[in-house]
């Protein structure tokens, strides 16, 4: 039996709240509010909870899990200007299905993974956008890669045919301290920098979720990816299996 989903009253007053603290936190930090993007993360709610942040305006959205992902996608194809980022660990064994119905995945973190979706990505659509995970907070439990290996994955990653590698990608601890979570935002605006040492110009860093997203854009993250604030809760229960 499925767990109750907790909606938030509102989505659209909702997505109104996370664009106003974002537009805030920009000011605050002499950002252009145009450069941070917002992608609601509408994992585990159903379609009609997305047709109605789409119909409030928003275009980009996030999926954790490749089967509930890919369905939503294909449910709601009618939606014209819609966005699909896929922002959860994804195996080898799924890539093809990602590689035909995203147009950007956050969570690459080794190379077999990019050249199966080099691969397999349809050669009738643009390039998959791509973002490198860094495990910035050094968690076992956590995907990504370590920040000493991101250039040597990102050198080999901007050389393969059908995807654009466009930056990287974070999840920090949960903290409430700012110095911590500063330091780990800091890590990609770092290797970032580095990167560009290399001839490789990155314009995406995606930082920040429900609980930190104003010092992931105090920080410089020009993509937000939000799912709380916007959607709500959704009652305790086992994970999906990792896809």
């Amino acid at each position: 039996m499925n767990e109750p989903i907790n909606y938030m009253p509102g989505i659209a007053e909702n997505l109104n709240a996370v664009r106003a603290r974002l537009d805030t936190a920009g000011r605050k930090h002499a950002r252009n509010p145009e450069s941070i993007r917002l992608v609601a993360v509408s994992k585990t709610f159903p379609g009609t909870a997305v047709r109605e942040a789409y119909a409030a305006g928003q275009r980009e959205f996030g999926e954790n899990y490749v089967q509930e992902g890919v369905g939503k996608v294909t449910e709601l194809a009618d939606l014209p200007e819609i966005v699909w980022h896929f922002i959860g660990p994804l195996q080898s064994n799924k890539t093809r299905v990602v590689a035909e119905h995203f147009h950007w995945v956050h969570s690459v973190d080794r190379l077999k993974v990019a050249q199966r979706l080099s691969e397999q990505r349809p050669t009738d659509l643009p390039a998959l956008n791509i973002c490198l995970q860094v495990n910035v907070s050094g968690e076992e439990s956590k995907s990504g890669l370590p920040p000493a290996e991101v250039a040597e994955l990102a050198i080999a990653v901007a050389g393969l045919p059908n995807l654009h590698l466009r930056g990287l990608m974070c999840i920090p601890e949960p903290s409430q301290d700012e110095t911590v979570l500063a330091t780990r935002f800091g890590v990609l605006v770092t290797l970032q920098e580095a990167l560009r040492q290399h001839g490789i110009v990155l314009d995406t860093l995606s930082m920040g979720m429900s609980g930190d997203m104003e010092q992931a854009v105090a920080a410089g993250s020009t993509l937000v990816r939000v799912g709380t604030a916007i959607f709500g809760g959704r009652a305790a229960k086992s994970a999906p299996p990792a896809a």
